[in-house]
């Protein structure tokens, strides 16, 4: 049988080095115990996929009931392990009784080698299973939401696009890690999506997380998963995301807004390609192709302090930088009438086109909130018009700033221009209170400063 994790039970010693002798080259790990009291605490030191327990421990009681009892205690605390249960007294009613328990099977003293083996066999089989299925129930949570999800299509033509789709699918048939980088709304997911859909992994699943809406206290659990009573709402066993997408690919969006301390926990998975469910000790191996989006600079946050350097090395073999909306010029157009016919023929209005006026504004608008800010706003037009033609007064745009005369925020460097311009007058001057507001250090602010100054 293949290598797992056993424990004996019983109070002959003689019977536990019989056991022991005859399953050592059977199993990775055999352990026995004399006292049935310890069972609990030991079944929280390794996770055991079986459990062989005798049904009497004191002379001269041969009712079976102890037996009976530390059976529902194992199978209250871990549902999954096998028990197969062992007595020198045969009893019929005995037997039925544990197996309505949940014992997985039965045996006498003294045994037979050959049966015994057999019977250890066929509860392993049953413990692998039902670990499967555990994972296999995750899996179709993620299918189900990924078949529900709202088809998206990457669309356009621009350079900035081609050259990128081009990197996209060198990249997709290995299995190096990706790291993708770009404003909120460019479509980062998307990407990670065509990566794993044209990848060798395309027939596994893709397993989407997002590290920002994710709490200290929930993130090992949602990652690495718990064991049943591991904590006061582990109310079952629970994989993790890791292993939920073995052999597929993980998609860690947001990697930036991941303190300090859980990067390091990050970085041990990713190293060591193995993770330890909550509450246990066993080291699970996980085959992953791992992909992590952010809108943040990570190397900034590297020199700040606030991101772990070799992480981002880990993270970061190859990095593809989404190009903005307003950097893809016709792609504005080709988008817009994409989106057009979507909401079109979502709310009954096949017919709607955009006239030249309102394209030429469209053109000209900086889109800070790239794809989805243009996608809300054509739904809305789409919601409003009256006619079959779109003017420029049907699309509501937020307004530009005074003195620009083609976008709201030229770049991203003078949207920071103007935070630590705010931050800096509200608190009169004062550096140190202002570099707090930001969250950076005030030496950060201060290169800030000086590099504003010599633009």
């Amino acid at each position: 049988m293949a290598k797992g994790n056993i424990l004996i039970v019983d109070d002959n010693k003689s019977i536990l080095s019989a056991l022991e002798i005859l399953l050592a080259p059977e199993f990775q790990t055999v352990t026995s115990l004399t006292d049935p009291g310890q069972i609990l605490t030991e079944l929280k030191k390794r996770d055991y996929n079986l459990v062989i327990l005798d049904m009497n421990f004191n002379a001269g009681i041969n009712t079976g009931n102890e037996g009976i009892y530390w059976l529902e205690r194992i199978k209250e605390q871990h549902p999954e392990i096998s028990v197969v249960m062992i007595t020198a007294y045969g009893d019929v009613e005995l037997t039925v009784k544990a197996l309505k328990k949940g014992a997985t099977d039965f045996f006498l003293k003294p045994w037979d080698n050959t049966k015994l083996l057999a019977t250890l066999r066929s509860a392993m089989q049953l413990n692998w299973s039902k670990k499967e299925v555990s994972t296999l129930k995750e899996k179709e949570k993620v299918l189900k939401t990924e078949i529900n999800r709202e088809q998206k299509f990457i669309v356009g033509s621009s350079p900035q696009l081609l050259q990128m789709m081009n990197l996209v699918r060198k990249v997709a048939r290995t299995d190096a890690n990706v790291l993708i980088t770009g404003e909120n709304g460019t479509g980062k997911e998307l990407i990670a999506q065509e990566i794993h859909r044209i990848s060798d992994r395309s027939q596994e699943v893709m397993v989407s997380v997002d590290m920002g809406a994710i709490t200290e206290t929930l993130f090992e659990s949602e990652l690495f998963g718990h064991v049943k009573g591991a904590f006061t709402d582990a109310r079952e066993n629970r994989p993790g995301k890791f292993e939920v997408a073995d052999r597929g690919t993980l998609f860690l969006d947001e990697i930036g807004n991941l303190s300090f301390t859980l990067q390091a926990k990050l970085l041990a998975a990713i190293q060591n390609r193995q993770i330890s469910r909550i509450g246990s000790n066993q080291k699970i191996p996980v085959d992953i192709r791992l992909i992590c989006a952010t809108n943040r600079n990570l190397e900034s946050m590297v020199q700040e302090g606030s991101f772990r350097e070799d992480l981002l090395y880990r993270i970061n073999t190859i990095q593809i930088e989404v190009p903005p909306l307003r950097d893809r010029g016709e792609d504005v157009l080709v988008l817009a009438d994409f989106f057009l016919k979507k909401y079109g023929n979502k709310y009954n209005k096949p017919q709607l086109r955009i006239n030249q006026q309102a394209q030429d504004k469209l053109l000209k608008y900086s889109w800070p909130g790239n794809i989805r800010e243009l996608q809300h706003t054509i739904e809305k037009a789409v919601i409003l018009s009256e006619g079959n033609v779109l003017k420029a007064d049907d699309f509501f745009l937020r307004p530009i700033q005074p003195g620009k005369t083609g976008r709201q925020e030229t770049t991203l460097e003078e949207m920071e221009r103007r935070m630590i311009a705010g931050a800096i007058e509200k608190h009169n001057g004062n550096l140190s209170a202002a570099a707090e507001q930001l969250g950076i250090t005030r030496q950060t602010l201060y290169n800030k400063i000086k590099k504003s100054g010599n633009d």
